[in-house]
Formats: structure tokens, C-alpha cells, sequence
């Protein structure tokens, strides 16, 4: 008993030594393998940002138009395809597309009205009414008082006749670069201004604040420019 109590003990939780090379070998052969199984396998994809220049085609009659998605005023025309009329709005003079309407609460609806700091667009398939440049070279003139205001800075304003179907407005005419509106006077709310275009099977109509026209030629260029981008065939 006393022979068998002195041999000498193994430890239960440790490998012999020699065990451990073979192994230690073993993993570093299994190693590039492991690596490039993780490579291939491992996800690519990123989450996708919002593109705020994202464009849809829709059809206005047969008119395309690529509209910026974040420009569209009504939600339930956000979508591409064909459509009856479409509603659009841009930031001025930028022409950017404007961020979502600021929320209003309980502190800040006493707040003062807040100015128009943009373009309106209203794109409508015109089933064969009358085009605008018809509208001001045979009806306007029915319509328009006899008197004649001088031009300011090339800008022609004529007002048009009480007791009218325009009564209140004036027409505001120039010639280069091409500019017509159909502006309102100021009063208790300040003057809007309505330009129409025709394009296609579609009419386009611009409606901006009458103070602009101080500035008609950048008005005008950013009319043109719009035009450009929303129906780039457009010669």
C-alpha cells in the first residue's frame, strides 16, 4: 500500500504536452479555409439612404414628365405612371425639392404667416381646351382696359376691365426672356401671379407671389429651367 501511495499522480485536466502540437497544427491548416468560407459568406449589403433625387415618369395624357419625388404636394399622386393632373412645389430661387411641411402645435400656431419661399406647379392633361398662347392673343385682349401703363424694366402690365371674368387682375407681358402672367393686386393677402404653358398633351401651370416680379427675368429663368428638368425633350 505504502509503494502504491508514493508512485507518483497524473493530472486528470491537463493533455500530455506531445498532444498539443498536433493540434496546434491542425488549426493553423484550418485556418485560411475558415477565412475565406467567412468572406464569402459574410453579408455585403449596407442599408440603402434615402435618395432625395429620386425621379418618377409620369404621364400627363401622352406627355412624360420625370418629377422628383419629394416635389409631388399630394401624397396620393406620388406614384409613377399615367395620371390626370399632378401637384408640385420647389424652393425659390433654388429650385430644390422642399423638406415635409413643418408640423405645427399648440405653441406655434399663433405664429405669424409665413412667407412664400416657393414655386407652385400644376401639371393637367388639357383635352383639347384652348392653349394659353391662344387664351392671350384672342380672349385676354376682350377683356383688357384701354389704358396703357409704360413698361417697367420691359415688363408690359395692362389691367383688365371691372365687371369682367378677370376683374381685379392685371396681365403682365415681356418679351425677352418670354414671360407671361395672370397676376392679382395686392390687397389684404399679398398678389399671386399664374403663368400657363402648354407642353404636349399637358398644360402647365406656375403660380409664384406677385413681389417677384421685381426680379421677372430670374422668375423667368427659373420657369424655363424647371421646364427643362421636369421634360428634358422639351426643345
Amino acid at each position: 500500500m505504502a509503494m502504491l501511495s508514493s508512485a507518483p499522480r497524473r493530472s486528470r485536466g491537463k493533455p500530455p504536452a506531445g498532444h498539443l502540437i498536433p493540434l496546434l497544427a491542425a488549426v493553423m491548416i484550418a485556418m485560411p479555409a475558415i477565412t475565406a468560407v467567412a468572406y464569402l459568406l459574410w453579408p455585403t449589403w449596407t442599408p440603402k439612404a434615402p435618395d432625395n433625387n429620386e425621379r418618377l415618369p409620369v404621364s400627363i395624357g401622352q406627355t412624360v414628365f420625370n418629377v422628383p419625388k419629394r416635389a409631388f404636394r399630394v401624397k396620393i399622386q406620388r406614384h409613377s405612371g399615367p395620371q390626370e393632373r399632378i401637384d408640385l412645389n420647389f424652393l425659390y430661387p433654388s429650385l430644390a425639392t422642399p423638406d415635409a411641411p413643418r408640423h405645427v402645435t399648440a405653441e406655434t400656431v399663433e405664429d405669424g404667416p409665413q412667407p412664400i419661399d416657393r414655386v407652385f406647379l400644376s401639371i393637367a392633361a388639357h383635352h383639347d381646351s384652348l392653349a394659353p398662347d391662344i387664351l392671350v392673343r384672342t380672349i385676354y385682349p376682350r377683356y383688357l382696359d384701354a389704358t396703357h401703363t409704360p413698361s417697367q424694366d420691359g415688363l408690359s402690365i395692362r389691367a383688365f376691365r371691372d365687371g369682367t371674368p378677370y376683374a381685379g387682375e392685371d396681365l403682365l407681358i415681356a418679351q425677352m426672356p418670354a414671360l407671361v402672367a395672370r397676376c392679382t393686386r395686392d390687397a389684404m393677402t399679398p398678389g399671386m401671379c399664374l403663368s400657363e404653358r402648354r407642353i404636349g398633351s399637358a398644360d402647365l401651370t406656375f403660380r409664384f407671389p406677385r413681389q417677384w416680379l421685381t426680379e421677372w427675368r430670374d422668375v423667368a429663368g427659373a420657369m424655363e429651367q424647371l421646364v427643362q428638368q421636369l421634360h428634358p425633350l422639351q426643345n
